[in-house]
């Protein structure tokens, strides 16, 4: 529902969900940015992990090595972390899945990172899905994608959302009833763009 209202924040469509089945997850992003083919930084970050922590993972450009598979998988899952976000690819996907691990990523890959301690950086500003994180953000995921939020905008954004979404229902359970809806806006704008032209 953010989506009919609001345009920043959202997460580049191709970092897609691996998930059995749908829902929506809400947690605390904890950023790490690891290059090439090391994941030195990350293994740090997981251990560093509270419960309700989303991982957000940049990738640097990146997009052959796989950070995440079922070994860290099962090391996030034993933190309690709420899910991750990787803007490459993962690897195991079964595995993920039989952890219940909420994960969103760029799609799979056979081969993995690996600890060669060439760099990367905890908490700090990122990019992940062309979409700045900055640690502390509150993200929320589900079926459809991704979206990244400023704590202090949060609030106010659910809330708008969770208002839309009642008038959605709403307006829902009235056509089902087959009451006559009154003419929305968009056909009182064409209508009278119509009149309009004939003038």
């Amino acid at each position: 529902m953010v989506g009919h209202f609001r345009d920043r924040g959202f997460v580049h469509r191709a970092i897609q969900p691996i998930l059995r089945k749908p829902g929506t997850v809400v947690g605390t992003a904890v950023t790490v940015a690891i290059p090439s083919d090391d994941s030195t930084m990350l293994h740090y970050a997981i251990k560093q992990l509270r419960p309700g922590d989303f991982l957000m993972i940049d990738r640097l450009g990146d997009d052959r090595h796989a950070p995440i598979g079922g070994g860290t998988g099962q090391m996030l899952k034993l933190r309690g972390a709420a899910g991750v976000v990787i803007d490459g690819p993962c690897t195991d996907p079964d595995e993920i899945l039989e952890l219940d691990l909420p994960c969103w990523s760029r799609g799979f890959s056979h081969i993995t990172t690996r600890v060669y301690n060439r760099g990367g950086a905890m908490n700090v500003p990122v990019s992940v899905g062309n979409t700045p994180v900055m640690p502390g953000d509150v993200v929320i995921a589900d079926a459809t994608g991704v979206i990244v939020l400023p704590p202090d905008e949060a609030d106010a954004v659910c809330d708008h959302a969770l208002m839309r979404q009642a008038r959605y229902n709403d307006f829902i359970a009235k056509v089902r009833a087959g009451e006559v809806m009154p003419p929305s806006a968009a056909q009182n704008f064409v209508e009278d763009e119509l009149k309009n032209a004939q003038i």
